[in-house]
This record gives structure tokens, sequence and C-alpha cells, in this order.
């Protein structure tokens, strides 16, 4: 039987305040067998690059990620924001170790093709080394990542937290059973955008596709349960979509095959 195994992602604003960061730890703590924690950051990179005089664009949600930008984002993400997180999870009690992609060629990308859109030196993920990560967890890490990754040839690319989080998840299936936990500031996949309660407990891909068809899921949720479907068929057991103030797993929406 594989041991358990929980990959946390969480949004940037839940790491970026100190408060709900140290909630965030004492719950991700708690949670039983190994784990491996994915962060954001990109309030952090927002208000660092404008105190530098730099300005940020985004696209539909999305960093452009200019020369300039990507020197403040490598910045934040793999040292001021994922440092503070390896410290208060060391206060905790876990041997924590940051990551980027760059750090034993963890995840290696390729610069995001130029089409309707140059969002600049962004990553999109073509592999994750899940034998080097699996040696860390089972020496008692636990893995810090953040949203950075390289394109073997001398270049950091800045890459979406979600996509680090699911693709590793999948890297880690064959080795453990592997649950997924996509955080964010909703309660779960909401039937009601207007109703913070009206949660959907449980999301097929069935479902899925007749809630996208309604117009019941819509905006930013469709890529995030794309993301969760993917993770599914490539062998991790469930996918949880939630708030981080519910990491223990008893809240939220579940997808399952």
């Amino acid at each position: 039987m594989k041991e358990k195994l929980t990959v946390v992602k969480v949004g940037g604003k839940i790491v970026e305040e100190e408060s709900s960061l140290k909630q965030l730890l004492h719950d991700f703590a708690k949670i039983e067998g190994h784990k491996v924690l994915v962060h954001g950051g990109g309030r952090s990179a927002t208000k660092i690059a404008a105190e530098l005089g730099i300005e940020s664009q985004m696209v539909n949600g999305r960093r452009i990620t200019d020369a300039a930008m990507l020197d403040v984002v490598t910045m934040v993400y793999g040292g001021l924001v994922n440092k503070k997180i390896v410290a208060g999870l060391q206060a905790q009690g876990m041997n924590a170790l940051g990551l980027t992609g760059a750090d034993m060629n963890v995840i290696r990308s390729h610069k995001r093709p130029v089409k309707e859109i140059d969002y600049g030196f962004v990553g999109d993920v073509d592999q994750v080394n899940g034998n080097i990560l699996g040696k860390l967890i089972d020496e008692g890490m636990v893995p810090v990542m953040a949203p950075l990754t390289h394109d073997g040839k001398g270049n950091m690319l800045n890459t979406n937290a979600d996509t680090i989080a699911g693709e590793t998840a999948k890297a880690l299936a064959n080795q453990y059973d592997v649950t997924l936990m996509f955080c964010f500031e909703k309660k779960g996949v909401l039937s009601d955008p207007e109703n913070d309660e009206s949660v959907i407990s449980h999301i097929t891909e069935e479902d899925f596709q007749r809630y996208t068809q309604d117009g019941t899921i819509q905006g930013g949720m469709i890529p995030k349960l794309e993301n969760a479907f993917s993770a599914i068929h490539a062998g991790v057991s469930k996918v949880i979509i939630t708030q981080a103030t519910a990491i223990d797993g008893t809240q939220g929406t579940i997808i399952e095959k």
C-alpha cells in the first residue's frame, strides 16, 4: 500500500499576511503523512515591483513577465515569500526545504510561445523530477515549492503555481497515494457565485461538462477544474478545492473519477 502524500497549493494573499500564514502553517503541520506545499506571492511581487518603479502588467489575471519583472518575481517568490514559509514550518517542527524548479533540476519548462499575447519569461512545464522529490520526502523533508521553473539553458521562468502543484502531484502519484488540494478564497466550487454557502460537495467529469455548459461553472474556475481532472487521469487519488482555513480535508469540493 502506498504511503499518503498531500500536495497543498496556497495563493499569495494567505502566505503574505502574517496572521493567515501562521494559521496556515499550523494547520498544514497537522496533515497526516507526507506533505508538499506550493505557494504563490503575486501581491508581494506587485508591491515590490512598484517600489522599484517597475510596472505590473496583467492579462486575464496572468502576469506579463519582462526581464525586469522576472528579476522581481525570482527575488520575491524564490526568496522573500519562500523563506518566510520555510522558517515558519521549521518553527512547527517540520524540516522544510525551499525549492524553485531550477534547484536539483526539479522542474524543467519551456518559454511560452508567443501567440495573441507575449507573456515574456513565463514557463510551461515539460517535466517534474518526481524521483528526486520522492527521495527528499522519504528522508523526512517537506518541499516548499515557489512558482518558478527553469529552461535548462540558464533562464528562470515565472510559472503558474496551480500548474506546478498539479504537475508535481502527477509526478509523485506513482510513488504515493496523492491528494492534491487547491486553496483559494471561497469554501469550494459554488453553484451560486453570490452565495458562499452553495458549495458543490462532489464533482465528476460528467458533472463538470454539464456545469460548464449551463454556466454554473465559469471564468477562472474552469482551468482550475481542468487541472484537477488532468491530475486525476494521471493517477492522483483525489483533488480538493477549498479554503486555506479548511485544509483538514473535511470541507470543500472533492473531485474524483
